[in-house]
């Protein structure tokens, strides 16, 4: 079943979207982009005439009520972003008389979902080496099925629209979808987006494809690399992780970040690319700072002879040049992860260099798929976002993705195993 196929007039919809926005010491959102990227589900709910029950999580309370994180601070907002009267559940499991008092064109906010263990399905206050884990595990498992049964009869439909949660099987994100039969779960159209984003990039290969992979660590990156080997013609490698792959070649890196248990993975990922063809970029010069800031002395170095008490905290102007080259003339994009601390305005130019690569192969006719917190902020920082195919919201979702793996959200809703 989809959205669009649905008719929720007299309905009840339960729908789990991912409001973990940022809120200020005084509990006022900073940024309302997750709020807005659930509304075209939410306005279709209640325009079709069905009532609408709202549930996210905020934060990471670890099963214990925390004021801080109470969904209670965005009340309001997403009753003026929804344009209808919302009232909240002060607690999301005790809120059947709320659910059935609810009349259809209102909304009701259920609190943190994860003020409850139940919501993630991890026992509290047992270590994993503990012999008595196990049983607490099992216990907990049941009473998840427990809680999202509990959820589940709130309503007469589920509908998942948080992708950035997609790939934990939490009770409001897999389990639930249980109790519902096929005709009666569905994907938000948020959802939806990206999944079909995702299938493009993975699936639905126009070539050239170039993947732009940054961040510290190559470890934390290796899954997607090796996933990546059998589909991409250009990889760049960016960032904190190239710092590995220069010292594993012989060279010399200063203070730069470095995994020196990864110096044989990294050697390991060149031959690999290079027995299967595919052309693997790496930073030939890099921007050198004599301290950790915005306000350091710089200086443009090979990659691999930055001095003694210097590291490299951007890619170099010869470097941006082979990334943009490698960029420009393809057809699928993907990017995840910026080429240096764009949060310091001086050391942005390698990943502006990228960004703004990826826009003009997207006005010639890319698809380009921009994923993860820190590349997303890369393209908001440079006033980019609309100017890519799509920008995702999940983070470890889309990275799971990429990896080939199955995300239990949506395989709860499309019965995939």
């Amino acid at each position: 079943m989809t959205i669009d196929n649905f008719n929720f007039a007299g309905k009840k919809a339960i729908v789990r979207v991912d409001f973990n926005v940022p809120l200020d010491e005084n509990g006022h959102i900073t940024d309302d982009t997750r709020i807005r990227g659930a509304l075209p589900t939410l306005k279709k709910i209640l325009a079709d005439g069905g009532a609408l029950i709202i549930m996210s999580h905020m934060g990471k309370p670890k099963g214990k009520v925390n004021p801080k994180m109470s969904l209670a601070q965005i009340k309001d907002a997403v009753a003026a972003a929804l344009g209808c009267n919302v009232t909240f559940a002060p607690d999301c499991a005790k809120a059947a008389e709320a659910a059935a008092a609810l009349p259809c064109g209102e909304a009701l906010l259920l609190e943190n979902l994860r003020f409850y263990p139940e919501e993630e399905g991890k026992p509290v206050g047992i270590d994993k080496a503990d012999p008595a884990y196990d049983e607490a595990k099992k216990a907990m498992k049941a009473s998840q099925k427990e809680f999202a049964k509990t959820l589940a009869s709130y309503a007469d439909v589920y509908v998942n629209d948080a992708f950035g949660t997609a790939h934990r099987k939490h009770a409001s994100t897999a389990v639930i979808a249980d109790y519902f039969d096929a005709d009666h779960k569905m994907l938000g159209y948020l959802m939806e987006k990206e999944v079909k984003a995702v299938d493009n990039v993975l699936s639905d290969i126009k070539r050239p494809f170039t993947a732009i992979m940054g961040g510290s660590k190559v470890s934390t990156k290796i899954g997607i690399i090796e996933n990546l080997m059998d589909k991409v013609d250009n990889l760049i490698l960016c960032g904190g992780m190239t710092y590995t792959f220069a010292k594993a070649q012989g060279g010399h890196i200063g203070l730069s970040i470095c995994e020196d248990d990864k110096l044989d993975l990294a050697l390991e990922i060149i031959a690999k690319a290079k027995a299967k063809g595919v052309n693997l970029v790496l930073g030939t010069d890099c921007v050198a700072a004599d301290s950790f800031s915005n306000d350091a002395n710089t200086q443009v170095v090979p990659a691999g002879a930055i001095p003694d008490g210097w590291e490299g905290l951007d890619a170099g102007p010869e470097t941006r040049k082979l990334f943009a080259n490698a960029i420009k003339d393809a057809k699928t994009i993907l990017w995840n992860g910026p080429a240096g601390v764009f949060e310091f305005d001086n050391f942005t130019a390698g990943s502006r260099a990228i960004a703004d690569a990826i826009v003009e192969a997207t006005r010639n006719g890319a698809f380009s798929l921009v994923g993860g917190g820190d590349s997303v902020a890369c393209v908001n920082k440079f006033g980019l976002a609309d100017q890519v195919s799509y920008v995702s919201t999940g983070g470890g979702a889309l990275l799971e993705a990429i990896e080939g793996k199955v995300l239990p959200g949506i395989a709860a809703i499309r019965g995939d195993k």
